[in-house]
């Protein structure tokens, strides 16, 4: 149970007449100074009941408040400041962790719900950039913070495997292609066919009917055409790969768009049952306006489907297939309204379960204070930037610890954990700049000082040879340990708050925050001095190291034992 619990039992056992326990709980507060105690409660939510002033209310209550759970309870003014029983908390959470180590803060709520999240979705054809890394890196540790509260994450790589541009690269290779280089480097050359492409086509507008054109024959599967859409698929998907093993991401589903092309006649078809379509300029729309929004777009008037007729289709499918408790799109920012329409028009076909359908926004990374964006050819490969990353962390420890073994290994969890961590760090509706050097850093809120933090904290072990024992009992009352307990106390309610927001950031504060205050700790107390509390302020030490390891674990890194 944390301090604020413990506290509002206390005064809802004197109160109990004039107050429920959840309005005291919105009344208490975190004092900004220890002197002041853990918890704060404001007398003035009682004035009205009480008539009296909030001070004597405040001087009443602590005369009658059962002071068993705290060294004391003090009155300052208006406000009941309580200072916990320093030692019993210390012992009730440390007992706790030690039992279910990295089990601390799970939680049943998802009764194994299924929660399929789509993530990621590179286009074939184009290299994973830099503007690739939140759609996967979000959604990664969002699945890993959804099992930690018993739901069954399901990560689907919905490829951008199918559309338009697939006939403006077959154009573009049948004009200025060849089989040779595009062999010899498929990504590089199809992105330079893309680029290229465009660039012609601002002069010459022929070239996009073209690239409808073939599209069309895509669609109506034309050998051609499905013979280069296989290979240039094929090609993207290993270089793909290559990405994602370095970020240690895996999919359950590659299902793309392509996937979802036998399955929207069905969804047409739907639309037209329930007398949902009408015709507009010669295109099939669904009217929205009672949701105050556009109307939806279906079918073009040469016949083609959009987005939204292939994620209907992909919505259908995941909830057949899934039967999910809620479904994720990790997507960014600028698809908002499409997620709009697209639920509008799933509660208008009368399927409620869309409700259970989240759109997870998030914000641009900018270089330079710019947009990253392909069409112009300006791009930052994320593989380079990984790749810098495990250089920049293997030149830091090469000078920390020369004689490190398995070096290699820890920069590569170093340097793209530094990476990921940058990235999960800030809210996710943030935008943020990119800059490689401060990402790497073993100082400041990065992902290396995290890891070094846990190392350092196993090193401690190692050296006092610690054993685990969960029948002992291990008591602290000084103020260092206190502020490093604190962070551990209110873990389970950081995961939650991270799963209620789809929010890794907060687990990557509270990461950072406890590497703080260990580090803290750590400087000004002497953890290995032969005395009765030494035993305790190990297995704080302990306790430090399992939670930032699960902190790192669920944001997608490692937790490196030496560094």
């Amino acid at each position: 149970m944390n301090n604020q619990n413990i506290v509002a039992k206390a005064i809802y056992d004197v109160v109990k007449e004039d107050l429920t326990l959840e309005q005291i709980l919105r009344f208490l507060e975190t004092p900004k100074s220890v002197d002041h105690g853990d918890v704060a409660f404001p007398a003035f939510g009682l004035a009205k009941a009480y008539r009296k002033a909030p001070q004597q209310i405040a001087q009443d209550l602590a005369e009658k408040i059962d002071g068993a759970n705290f060294e004391k309870i003090e009155v300052v003014g208006p406000y009941l400041n309580f200072f916990m029983d320093k030692g019993a908390v210390t012992q009730a959470v440390l007992g706790q962790v030690i039992k279910e180590k990295n089990h601390y803060g799970d939680a049943s709520i998802g009764n194994q719900g299924a929660v399929p999240i789509d993530m990621s979705s590179p286009n074939i054809a184009k290299p994973i950039s830099m503007g690739h890394l939140r759609s996967t890196v979000i959604g990664n540790s969002i699945g890993f913070i959804l099992e930690k509260i018993g739901y069954q994450p399901i990560r689907i790589n919905h490829l951008g495997d199918w559309g338009t541009q697939f006939g403006k690269l077959i154009v573009a290779y049948k004009k200025w292609g060849s089989e040779e280089a595009l062999q010899q480097e498929p990504i590089a050359e199809l992105l330079k066919l893309y680029v290229r492409f465009h660039e012609e086509a601002e002069e010459n507008d022929a070239l996009n009917d073209e690239a409808r054109a073939w599209f069309k024959q895509l669609e109506e599967g034309e050998a051609e055409a499905m013979r280069l859409w296989k290979w240039f698929r094929d090609e993207s998907m290993k270089e793909f790969n290559k990405i994602y093993d370095m970020l240690e991401v895996s999919f359950d589903s590659l299902n793309g768009e392509a996937f979802y092309n036998d399955k929207m006649d069905e969804v047409v078809e739907l639309l037209e049952e329930k007398h949902l379509l009408s015709m507009s300029q010669g295109a099939e729309i669904v009217d929205l306006t009672s949701y105050d929004l556009n109307p939806a777009l279906i079918r073009k008037s040469d016949g083609a489907t959009l987005y939204i007729t292939r994620d209907m289709a992909a919505a259908l499918y995941r909830k057949r297939t899934y039967q999910f408790a809620k479904s994720l799109y990790v997507v960014g920012n600028e698809q908002s309204y499409h997620f709009k329409q697209l639920k509008a028009v799933l509660l208008e076909m009368g399927f409620d379960w869309s409700n259970d359908m989240h759109h997870i926004p998030f914000g641009l990374i900018t270089k330079d204070g710019k947009k990253l964006s392909t069409r112009q050819g300006k791009i930052v490969l994320l593989e380079e930037v990984l790749n810098e990353a495990i250089a920049l962390a293997n030149k830091q420890i090469s000078e920390k610890n020369p004689d490190l073994e398995n070096k290699e290994e820890v920069a590569r969890q170093v340097g793209v954990g530094a990476v990921i961590f940058h990235d999960l760090k800030n809210d996710r509706l943030n935008s943020f700049d990119f800059t490689l050097e401060e990402v790497v850093r073993f100082e400041g809120e990065t992902g290396p000082y995290v890891q070094y933090a846990h190392a350092r904290a196993m090193s401690i072990l190692t050296k006092a040879d610690f054993q685990l024992d969960e029948a002992k009992e291990y008591r602290l009352n000084d103020e260092g340990s206190w502020e490093v307990l604190k962070h551990i106390q209110r873990y389970p309610e950081v995961i939650l708050q991270a799963a209620e927001k789809y929010e890794p950031s907060v687990i990557a504060k509270h990461a950072i925050k406890l590497a703080q205050v260990f580090n803290k700790y750590y400087a000004n107390t002497k953890i290995l001095v032969d005395d009765q509390e030494k035993e305790a302020r190990l297995a704080l030490v302990y306790a430090v190291t399992v939670l930032l390891k699960e902190d790192l674990r669920l944001l997608g890194l490692h937790a490196p034992e030496k560094m």
